[in-house]
């Protein structure tokens, strides 16, 4: 590892801690900041902004989405109330409408166009198109070059073939929101333990780590590690600690999950259908009335899944190695149990028609609740992370919501869309905007201006929404 000997404190933005078989790149540290800065202001030394998106399926409960009161002046509502912590970082954007998805019935025109706000094509076979790009490849396609990876997209399901009889479209439309070209959709990796190889492990051309493997990334760059240390101040020796306990973290806990998981990528027909096999006998098992140690540890898998996947794009993002993330928590009109959930029993997608059932509506919204719940913990862990002068979600945009407003009717207008972080001062935030009917594709151009991507369109939208 090679270090600018003229000032030995001062080290590349671009360093990494390297070993046979491991590659960790390091987030800002005050040693990479560059001498003329001290003491300017912080436009200066600007931080790169980052961007997720994160999807969530099957709409939510209408009535107890949106926030009471506008402006600053607001009061979250029951499903949002898990936000209060990050109430400050956060903007609740009402009314928006992506009108391009209404010309199709069910979920898949509404979940394959969410990122790039087009009407795909009807098809029941593999030849599947959008018409458009998605905002994260669009941003990848420009930022990407400037990161050891253009982007990431994660999720939690494998995904889903053949074709739904009841709007006749192929399935393959509700597993995807990220799209490189508009027939050439990009498939989510669900395994967390191959998601945090890519960021941190060096593989072969046919991806094999060898005989590292079976190490820990940490095990394995801990000489260069020790060595980093002994040429930085107190505040940078902080810093770094924090950050390697937190990918030593993020080890442990994928080591009990990540085994039990497939991967999304390159499935072939067996391979897929070994999943499906294995998802439908932990729905099964989850249905179970008479295991409360059966729920209570499909409790912690669903979650932990989740959270695991949030904290490996929390550490792409603070190592700058990826500025683009998707996830998903769901496929469209997937068949996933939310029984793990205490009062809820069934599959999320079937909860979501509840026909104002009283009893149905309870579920959708702690279902509802329980994905706010993992939207809070990566903000609340953001958050947490300096960097410069602000924190890793004050130069982020975490955008989260889903593609219809009501699983039971379907409906595209005011579908819940929440941008947390403040692109690096770019963005106002603590506050509920209504847009009295705006377009989600004008929110995308504002976002990629605020990403530095000078693209004036996203799908048939060339206009900024206003107030964002």
């Amino acid at each position: 590892m090679a270090y600018i000997q003229s000032n030995r404190w001062k080290i590349s933005r671009r360093q990494t801690l390297k070993g046979v078989g491991a590659t960790l790149a390091l987030p800002f540290l005050e040693a990479m900041r560059p001498m003329t800065a001290y003491g300017q202001s912080a436009a200066a030394t600007t931080n790169p902004v980052r961007m997720a998106c994160l999807f969530m399926p099957n709409g939510v409960r209408p009535d107890k989405w949106t926030p009471s009161g506008s402006g600053r002046n607001f009061n979250l509502s029951p499903i949002l109330s898990p936000l209060e912590a990050v109430k400050d970082d956060i903007t609740v954007i009402s009314g928006l409408s992506n009108s391009p998805s209404k010309k199709g019935d069910g979920h898949y025109y509404k979940t394959a166009s969410w990122l790039t706000c087009t009407t795909i094509e009807a098809t029941e076979g593999s030849n599947v198109s959008a018409n458009g790009i998605s905002i994260d490849q669009i941003a990848a396609e420009i930022i990407g070059r400037s990161t050891r990876l253009p982007s990431m997209e994660l999720g939690t399901e494998p995904i889903t073939s053949g074709v739904d009889r009841n709007v006749n479209l192929t399935r393959l439309y509700g597993s995807h929101i990220s799209w490189k070209k508009p027939d050439v959709p990009l498939p989510c990796e669900i395994n967390p333990r191959i998601a945090f190889d890519r960021l941190f492990r060096n593989r072969d051309k046919n991806g094999n780590a060898g005989a590292s493997a079976d190490q820990s990334v940490l095990d394995i760059v801990l000489d260069d590690a020790k060595s980093l240390q002994r040429t930085l101040g107190k505040e940078d020796k902080h810093k770094l600690e924090q950050y390697l306990e937190s990918v030593r973290e993020v080890e442990r806990r994928m080591e009990n999950e990540a085994s039990k998981l497939g991967s999304g990528q390159k499935l072939t027909p067996n391979a897929l259908s070994q999943l499906k096999i294995l998802n439908q006998a932990i729905n099964e098992a989850t249905g179970a009335k008479n295991s409360d140690e059966l729920g209570s540890r499909q409790r912690l898998n669903a979650t932990e899944h989740v959270r695991l996947m949030m904290d490996i794009m929390v550490l792409a993002f603070w190592t700058d190695s990826t500025r683009v993330s998707t996830f998903m928590f769901g496929n469209a009109v997937s068949g996933k149990n939310f029984s793990f959930l205490d009062g809820v029993s069934g599959s999320h997608h079937s909860i979501s028609h509840h026909k104002n059932d009283g009893k149905q509506l309870d579920q959708y919204q702690k279902i509802n609740t329980w994905h706010t719940e993992q939207y809070a913990y990566m903000l609340k862990r953001m958050k947490a992370i300096p960097e410069g002068n602000a924190n890793l979600l004050d130069n982020s945009m975490i955008l989260f919501g889903s593609g219809i407003r009501d699983g039971n009717a379907h409906a595209t207008k005011n579908i819940p869309i929440i941008l947390a972080g403040g692109a690096n001062g770019q963005l106002k935030t603590g506050r509920h905007l209504d847009t009295g009917g705006g377009e989600l594709g004008s929110l995308y151009v504002g976002m990629l201006k605020r990403l530095g991507v000078k693209s004036n369109k996203v799908g048939a939208f060339n206009s900024e929404l206003r107030g964002i």
